[in-house]
């Protein structure tokens, strides 16, 4: 296979990878680009794939029929592989986690193994290495094969074994003042069943695609739930003994104070996954009648770099965001409920704007996920950083884009609104209902007509709907007096599209597997701009804006249904009328 792609031209930069060079000479990645993602991966200590993908600069689809040209080898589809049949044992999942592969098959005294990088010379070598046996490559997509890795990997003992060694980033440092005030706090952070046990939850959060676990004391019970798409169910139920040892034990990794037990408390801690994939957890506690609350928080850095596709914006609604953050000044707002996905929306948008000529600024509370080449600054108020100071100081080091984690009070509005005014790109976020109201909740924080007015340039409204799960949804019978109802026209209930329901399968959670993004993308028109200027309501803004063609949130919603993404019931619990 080696010699095949030398035939095709000789490589012209021995400083990339061969999955680069691949690609500069098959004309999809242009020399000076290639460079430039791979610098960014070893600044980001990420891989040279992992970051070519998520930067969007060549697709998965269109990597792996590259690479099966370039190397010769078999393209399959993952989607068609049962990873419950696979073969189990023929290789160590450490191997498989840290060099993204799965092993399909074994011939004779050869694997055939499933890699979207046939020129990784290091995975062949070590596969060779353990098992004695060649490798026969065949080709996958990234997205597809990361995906299948981490399910055929998910066995509770060598999942533990392969993760949480030496590559679980835990600060184990004990605060020496902390430790002498508690008492039980030495034999509260060793006790090993507490390790083990905290150590299963979070691989089981993991591997169930949870966005966040919630850690409840109660007066005779001890609760362990998941947020799973969206929804929380109980996952165990341990000893209410348990509560105190697990407490000190997250506090300590997180570099929490495990003496102070009367106030909140936040902090972080990190697992990594192999080379090209690290999880933060972001820690939270919250002191209730029976003890400590805890809520972990998982951030996949990952999901700021899906693109903004994966986010589920329809064509119209993605060209009037990408318009919008490509202007040279203005503010992009982001609004929607806790839990709506603002933060990773506004993570894709600043990774679409992040190269190397632009100077962006964050101020968060706190920085969620990180990314190279973004100044971040994290909020703390205890030491005087808020966000108007933080704005301020953004604004003496000649910033190009400034993201602002959410706009709280007047102070720090009216600084984001003449930073807009005054050449930057502004983003942030609002907890408001809709794209509409946040023009009026913008003018009773305070902000002159005017000032708004000249300034926000476009409002992302968004929901997380629960997505059908395509194996087992099944047709929905809905009387056609029920769709009209919801908010459907008499021309979408024609008959020309059928509504799903939720079933329920080994495959998904009660139906449901995964969320899809439901948006409301309003520009702000010259229109649109005079109803705030004579200080209208919320209700002329959202006339005026279906008479642009802006779907309001139910519609985007339905549309959905159309498509077959959820269901009616979903839709209608997520947004309003």
């Amino acid at each position: 296979m080696a010699a095949t792609y030398t035939a095709i031209n000789q490589p012209p930069s021995m400083a990339l990878p061969g999955l680069g060079r691949a690609l500069v000479v098959a004309g999809k990645l242009g020399q000076q680009a290639a460079e430039d993602i791979f610098r960014k991966a070893q600044i980001g200590r990420t891989s040279f794939i992992a970051e070519l993908t998520g930067s969007g600069a060549v697709s998965a689809f269109d990597l792996a029929h590259t690479m099966s040209t370039a190397f010769a080898a078999p393209l399959l589809d993952l989607d068609a592989i049962d990873a419950q049949r696979l073969p189990k044992g023929l290789l160590d999942n450490k191997i498989c986690l840290t060099y993204r592969i799965v092993v399909l098959s074994k011939r004779g005294n050869r694997l055939i193994v499933a890699t979207a990088d046939p020129s990784d010379q290091e995975a062949a070598e070590k596969i060779k290495f353990y098992t004695q046996m060649g490798v026969d490559w065949v080709i996958a997509e990234y997205d597809k094969l990361s995906k299948l890795v981490e399910v055929t990997t998910a066995t509770a003992a060598e999942a533990m074994e392969s993760i949480i060694g030496d590559d679980f980033e835990f600060d184990e440092a004990v605060d020496t003042a902390a430790a002498e005030d508690s008492n039980a706090g030495v034999s509260e952070v060793e006790d090993a069943p507490v390790v083990k046990f905290l150590q299963k939850m979070l691989i089981d959060a993991f591997n169930m695609r949870a966005s966040d676990l919630h850690f409840e004391p109660f007066e005779h019970s001890y609760r362990v739930r998941f947020r799973i798409d969206g929804e929380l169910r109980e996952i165990a139920s341990p000893p209410v003994a348990i509560k105190e040892k697990l407490a000190a034990r997250i506090k300590v990794i997180s570099k929490l104070d495990i003496s102070e037990k009367r106030v909140p408390q936040d902090g972080k801690m990190k697992l990594k996954i192999g080379p090209d994939r690290v999880i933060d957890f972001r820690v939270s506690t919250l002191p209730t009648m029976f003890g400590e609350k805890i809520v972990i928080r998982i951030l996949d850095p990952s999901s700021a770099k899906l693109g903004i596709e994966a986010l589920g914006y329809e064509a119209v609604e993605k060209e009037r965001l990408l318009a919008a953050i490509q202007r040279p000044y203005g503010m992009v707002l982001v609004t929607g409920p806790t839990g709506s996905g603002k933060t990773v929306s506004l993570y894709t948008c600043l990774n679409i704007l992040n190269k190397p000529g632009v100077n962006i600024a964050t101020a968060e509370d706190p920085a969620e996920i990180t990314l190279p080449g973004v100044n971040q600054v994290s909020m703390n108020e205890k030491a005087g950083m808020t966000f108007s100071v933080a704005l301020r100081a953004f604004l003496r080091q000649d910033p190009d884009i400034i993201m602002v984690g959410e706009i709280r009070d007047i102070e720090t509005a009216d600084i984001a609104i003449k930073a807009a005014q005054t050449g930057h790109l502004v983003l942030s976020t609002l907890h408001t209902n809709d794209a509409p109201s946040t023009l009026t909740r913008m003018r009773n924080m305070g902000i002159a007509p005017f000032n708004i007015a000249s300034s926000v340039i476009l409002i992302t409204a968004q929901r997380l709907a629960r997505r059908l799960c395509p194996v087992c949804k099944t047709p929905a019978d809905i009387p056609r007096e029920t769709l009209l109802e919801a908010g459907f026209k008499e021309e979408d209930v024609d008959g020309s599209w059928t509504p799903y329901r939720p079933v329920g399968c080994s495959m998904c959670t009660n139906g449901y597997k995964g969320r899809v993004g439901i948006y409301q993308v309003m520009p702000i028109s010259e229109e649109i701009q005079r109803i705030v200027l004579r200080d209208g309501s919320a209700l002329e803004i959202a006339a005026q804006a279906e008479s642009e063609g802006v779907r309001n949130l139910r519609q985007s919603g339905l549309y959905k249904v159309k498509l077959g993404m959820t269901s009616l019931e979903e839709v209608l619990g997520c947004t309003n009328v």
